[in-house]
């Protein structure tokens, strides 16, 4: 079944929706665990690290925790997949490392980058909103089997520059970051707590089915449900009355 929209933009998510899950479980999140000490033990003084260092102290409010603590926690909330600003922003610094230097590159559904690519050629706005540092989702995107996709996205957004992806204020916050009518952008997700969230903003919904994902077994809830890229038409143009 075809899902039809009018919208001027589509906002993406990333785990589930765009990529698999268990890329980013199974490859980068030992990634990062590897290279946590030395980050903190030798690059405390630069601006992102420093503020993320501080942020987790606040978090476990504990202002003398020393490096060693807070490389624990960093991984305790690595084990629970804690979405925790300071975690998410650390590891895209490493994951960012990582990807320039060849170690890493990122996976995406085979059905995905062929649409989003007629999407932008079609005019349509493209942006990234994930967990995931803004940090992260740059180099995800610069960085995949189909050669860089950055320049499809107009812009990205994380927990730090919107808001908790569960928050409908964090969807409003995007809506007037991107300039896009809420009612004509069009949010995919495959976690049903997302997409009530951005339904509240006055967002258009889709929720992404993936065999094997985490959310899967939820459903979409009362959201229309695609379980690819290609059931999704949109148009840009406004029907005329």
């Amino acid at each position: 079944m075809t899902l039809r929209f009018e919208a001027d933009g589509v906002v993406l998510d990333i785990e589930g929706t765009t990529s698999s899950t268990g890329f980013v479980t199974d490859v980068l999140y030992p990634y990062s665990r590897k290279r946590f000490a030395t980050l903190l033990a030798e690059r405390g003084g630069e601006p992102d690290v420093a503020r993320a260092v501080a942020q987790v102290r606040e978090l476990l409010d504990a202002p003398e925790a020393d490096l060693a603590t807070i490389e624990r926690a960093l991984g305790g909330w690595l084990d629970e997949d804690r979405k925790v600003t300071p975690l998410k922003t650390l590891q895209g610094v490493i994951w960012s490392e990582g990807f320039a230097r060849g170690d890493l590159v990122s996976h995406f559904y085979p059905d995905v980058v062929p649409v989003l690519r007629r999407w932008h050629r079609e005019g349509l706005r493209l942006h990234v909103y994930s967990s995931g540092s803004v940090a992260a989702q740059l180099a995800w995107f610069g960085h995949t089997p189909d050669g860089d996709l950055r320049g499809l996205v107009d812009a990205f957004f994380d927990t730090e520059n919107a808001g908790p992806k569960t928050a409908a204020d964090s969807y409003r916050a995007i809506t007037a970051a991107t300039g896009l009518p809420a009612g004509r952008t069009l949010f995919l997700s495959d976690r049903p707590s997302e997409l009530d969230a951005a339904r509240e903003a006055g967002w258009l919904t889709v929720g992404l089915v993936r065999p094997g994902e985490p959310y899967s077994a939820q459903g979409t809830g009362d959201h229309p449900r695609a379980d690819t890229f290609d059931e999704i038409d949109i148009t840009t143009e406004k029907e005329t009355p």
